[in-house]
């Protein structure tokens, strides 16, 4: 449905299926709206028009690491990373968006946000200086972050030589188990084998 110079006209009844072309079809006096060669000529037009805004928010998309797609590439060889192609995207995403958050002074909060970057939820870094030493303890994650050995490295390429670091993971534990209030039916109905019972949140 559009309006031109107060009339509204209904394009999608003149079968244009491609979204530009339909645009560019209201801009037509209206009396080319039985006209099937404009209509042909019309929907052409554009399909080529929707093939062209694709490909530019695509190409848009490669400019944020987050939406990045074949972009990863670009990304990875800019920042001197290792392309893997068969390691899933948002893994790839994580190793690149964790190593433009880790430049700077090395801190606690640097460890932090590149961590978060990888386990995507809350990490507390704490350090023990006395035995040159830190942990990183994932909050929010249940389990061991499936790119784990891409965060040990990047970490390793943070952090000082001379210190070393901890990783703590996040497991159920029988006070989370009684809170949730089940019964023992109930949590065998879940059909949980101990694995998945230890990351059950």
């Amino acid at each position: 449905m559009s309006s031109i110079g107060g009339v509204v006209r209904n394009v999608v009844d003149v079968g244009l299926t491609s979204e530009k072309g339909q645009e560019l079809f209201s801009y037509l006096p209206q009396y080319y709206e039985t006209s099937r060669v404009m209509q042909a000529d019309m929907q052409a037009k554009g399909m080529e028009m929707d093939l062209l805004y694709q490909a530019l928010d695509e190409t848009l998309e490669q400019f944020f690491v987050r939406t990045a797609t074949w972009g990863l590439d670009y990304w990875e060889q800019e920042l001197g990373i290792e392309t893997d192609r068969l390691k899933p995207v948002e893994q790839r995403r994580a190793v690149v968006e964790s190593k433009l958050r880790g430049a700077g002074k090395f801190s606690g909060r640097q460890v932090a946000n590149v961590a978060e970057a990888y386990a995507g939820g809350k990490v507390d870094v704490t350090f023990q200086p006395e035995a040159w030493s830190f942990t990183v303890s994932f909050v929010d994650t249940m389990g061991i972050p499936p790119n784990i050995d891409d965060l040990k490295r990047a970490i390793d390429e943070l952090k000082p030589a001379h210190m070393a670091v901890e990783y703590k993971y996040r497991y159920l534990v029988w006070d989370d188990l009684d809170n949730k209030q089940m019964t023992w039916d109930e949590l065998d109905d879940a059909s949980l084998t101990w694995n998945e019972l230890e990351v059950w949140a």
